[in-house]
């Protein structure tokens, strides 16, 4: 997946919601079901997503089929960009 998505969005997980800066997150790590993101989180990912890449995201896209990973979320921005 680009890393003009994914970049920004694992930077944002680091600074703003786990707080561990030299933490490498895979594209593939589960965010969600791994416990790293809680329900209250999805929302400023959200709000993250939707500010920086210019798309929509819909309240009940806000759950871990969705926002599970770095890949998933990279692909649904790639779809809305689209």
């Amino acid at each position: 997946m680009s890393d003009d998505i994914i970049e920004p969005l694992e930077n944002y997980i680091k600074t703003q919601i786990i707080k561990q800066l030299n933490r490498a997150l895979k594209p593939d790590e589960p965010l969600i079901s791994g416990g790293l993101i809680d329900s209250f989180n999805l929302v400023d990912l959200a709000l993250f997503v939707e500010d920086t890449f210019g798309v929509r995201i819909d309240d009940s896209e806000l759950n871990a089929q969705t926002f599970d990973t770095l890949d998933q979320l990279a692909a649904l921005i790639q779809s809305r960009r689209s």
